[in-house]
């Protein structure tokens, strides 16, 4: 990785989060990362603040890169392909992050046999905690896998699917942070109906529902073995389990994935 130049077409919220990212584990050093976009001021800010390379002219940045992560928006990634195309050589790897975008759409923008590896990130690589699913294409080498998983490693975790698993990629980790905000939100306010006030109550919620996650992750263990850890018998714990089956939280935050995933679907035709 750390002879590679990596460069971003687009600067948004995720292609920001991952050029920090990057920078922030090590992964490459700053001048081995250049990006375009058309927003001039953002570019210089990025460049005096991260050391990194910037220009507002595309084809720039795909001239000194290796690897080329398409951080613009679904509706002009066709447009911007079109004015690279001609000077896109067999050494190029592109990683795509832009939503909805299949591969057989980007790959009919490129040359034949371009290597593309398409990306669904999440929000909370802000943060460094997102959730990405890789799916390779069919030029796409397991050192092209293995290098993106690398680049999306630095903003969190990384698993790899076939692509007709990734609209429920889309419900489930690329809609989940919003579920997750208002679970979290919810607690809190019942925090706050118990009477704590509204800081210490989002507080406790948002680190609790953090701790759980990282006993998941680190653990192993199934969810439903670590919630058997804190219901004792006739417990407080048993008692709030029985007003959430109740009101049937676990088949609508179900239904919720299921919904966001037949959207993306629809999103996608």
């Amino acid at each position: 990785m750390k002879n590679l130049t990596i460069g971003f077409i687009g600067t948004g919220k995720m292609g920001e989060a991952l050029i920090r990212g990057m920078i922030n584990a090590g992964l490459v050093k700053p001048e081995r990362i250049c990006a375009s976009d058309i927003d001039e001021q953002k570019l210089n800010t990025m460049a005096e603040e991260l050391g990194i390379v910037v220009s507002c002219d595309n084809l720039h940045t795909l001239e000194k890169a290796d690897v080329v992560v398409l951080a613009v928006k679904p509706q002009i990634i066709r447009y911007v392909l079109q004015g690279i195309k001609e000077s896109i050589i067999k050494e190029h790897l592109f990683v795509s992050i832009a939503a909805g975008v299949n591969i057989d759409s980007l790959a009919d923008e490129l040359p034949g046999g371009t290597r593309i590896v398409r990306v669904m990130p999440n929000i909370c690589a802000t943060v460094g905690e997102a959730a990405s699913a890789i799916c390779p294409g069919d030029a796409a080498t397991e050192a092209d896998v293995e290098t993106t998983r690398k680049i999306l490693g630095a903003v969190g975790r990384t698993v790899v699917v076939d692509e007709h698993l990734m609209d429920a990629v889309t419900g489930l980790s690329g809609s989940g942070p919003a579920f997750i905000f208002m679970i979290i939100e919810a607690l809190a306010d019942g925090g706050v109906h118990q009477g704590l006030d509204r800081a210490t109550a989002q507080t406790l919620a948002a680190q609790t529902v953090l701790g759980a996650a990282r006993m998941i992750l680190e653990s192993g263990q199934h969810p439903g073995e670590l919630k058997d850890m804190v219901t004792s018998p006739g417990g407080t714990t048993i008692w709030g389990i029985e007003a959430l089956e109740k009101r049937k939280v676990r088949a609508a935050v179900m239904s919720a994935v299921i919904a966001a995933s037949e959207r993306s679907r629809e999103l996608g035709k």
